[in-house]
């Protein structure tokens, strides 16, 4: 059996320790957490104590990673750690002769591209990106229809993402607020998003060019329209719709209040308080190298949840519209639960519209479990290895990297406000 280290025991860990003592059992062993902060790796250690009471898996803290590599020698690294610390652990598991399992985005900037690059280039370990999207049945069929030539030879995509005022405002509350750490949206968030453009497409973005800022949430917004003195802290927001009281749900509270004593990470920051250095509204133009363009569109404070996708070819246009969350409540982020709409009902249409044709609705397979049935196909391929697929939905290290490149070019647009070429910034697309 496989030994696996888990580093980084947030909340998205959670998914990987569930299935190494659960669904895929049979994969292999947990065998250590390595994490910045004693309450996390406990609360996880209960989590394995409930399913394994004779595992009991050591602690190691950031500063003894190479020690964890040497004394536990995992044959797999699992890394879901914040985002600007992705390269440092992939990079050492790889060079120490272990896989790596990377969430998205691989990392967030060219250096650690590189990292990755060279500790993967001079190793015969494997590394794995998991773009769970990619699994969701109504991104792999269109995925599929592509493949199959349904619209001929695409021309140009259109992709509107909205993320609302319930999970689009997390990402102010948390480290991802910071762009030193996660990269801002255009690496975090959106790195999910091009990763799709560039599976569908069979290609690669060659040229991107971006404008965005923030515009709605921080201490400068917040005064400019008159919201008056706010709270350090989410939690201190009485009455707010944008207030959120982590102790109010356990998880939270053992993850996340329990321990800010020790590291000193608040999971809570209000989000119209000062020190957010990320954009939440973004305009990006992408050139891929065999000719289509896409303009894609983010904005973090939509009343609904959901994307859009228009893709047009020579021989017609697919368009995908999903609908995750149809409102937002005040209050809801402390209870999501009242959020259906009748207008905007939950849920996914494909069309398939040939030219000369009348459109067609195209049935989308039912996905169970997180992202669209993503994740559960997902976890097959990260513990057992992607099986024969044509539909290619493993992910390697040029697809994180493809991924990333678009918003790490997409971030220096922003600053410069000049086009940028991927092949400008130094990183192997190969």
């Amino acid at each position: 059996m496989r030994r696996y280290a888990l580093v980084g025991t947030g909340s998205r860990s959670q998914m990987y320790l569930g299935a190494l003592l659960g669904s895929h059992a049979e994969a292999g062993l947990p065998v250590a957490f390595c994490d910045t902060n004693e309450v996390r790796m406990a609360f996880h250690d209960r989590l394995v104590r409930e399913a394994r009471p004779d595992l009991a898996l050591p602690h190691y803290a950031p500063a003894d990673f190479d020690t964890l590599l040497a004394k536990e020698r995992p044959d797999v690294v699992i890394v879901t750690s914040p985002d600007a610390t992705h390269a440092g652990y992939a990079g050492a598991a790889l060079r120490h002769g272990a896989d790596a399992v990377v969430e998205k985005p691989m990392t967030t900037d060219a250096a650690g591209l590189n990292e990755i690059h060279e500790a993967l280039s001079a190793s015969e370990r494997r590394l794995t990106v998991t773009f769970n999207y990619r699994y969701s049945p109504r991104n792999s069929l269109v995925r599929q229809l592509l493949t199959e030539g349904a619209i001929g030879e695409v021309t140009s995509v259109a992709f509107e993402w909205c993320l609302d005022t319930l999970h689009g405002a997390d990402y102010f509350r948390r480290w991802h607020r910071e762009k030193a750490v996660s990269g801002g949206l255009l690496v975090h968030k959106a790195s999910h998003h091009f990763d799709l453009v560039n599976w569908w497409l069979a290609d690669l973005p060659e040229v991107v060019f971006a404008r965005g800022g923030l515009r709605f949430y921080g201490a400068d917004n917040a005064r400019r329209r008159g919201l008056g003195a706010r709270p350090e802290r989410s939690r201190d927001a009485t009455g707010d719709p944008f207030g959120l009281d982590i102790a109010a749900d356990d998880k939270l509270r053992e993850l996340y209040r329990d321990g800010e004593h020790l590291d000193g990470y608040i999971r809570d920051r209000d989000v119209f308080s000062g020190g957010i250095t990320i954009e939440d509204n973004l305009n990006v133009v992408v050139g891929y190298r065999r000719g289509a363009s896409m303009s894609y569109t983010l904005h973090a404070h939509s009343p609904w949840e959901g994307y859009r996708v228009a893709i047009n070819g020579t021989g017609g246009r697919i368009e995908l519209d999903v609908v995750e969350r149809g409102h937002v409540t005040p209050g809801a982020a402390v209870d999501p639960s009242a959020t259906e709409d009748p207008h905007r009902e939950r849920g996914s249409r494909l069309l398939l519209q040939r030219h000369w044709k009348r459109a067609e609705q195209v049935p989308i397979p039912e996905g169970r479990g997180g992202h669209g049935g993503g994740d559960a196909m997902l976890l097959d391929d990260v513990f057992h290895g992607p099986g024969d697929d044509p539909l290619g939905r493993a992910a390697g290290y040029l697809d994180g990297a493809a991924s990333v490149l678009v918003g790490v070019a997409g971030n220096e647009s922003l600053r410069t406000g000049q086009a940028v070429r991927l092949d400008d910034l130094g990183v192997p697309l190969r």
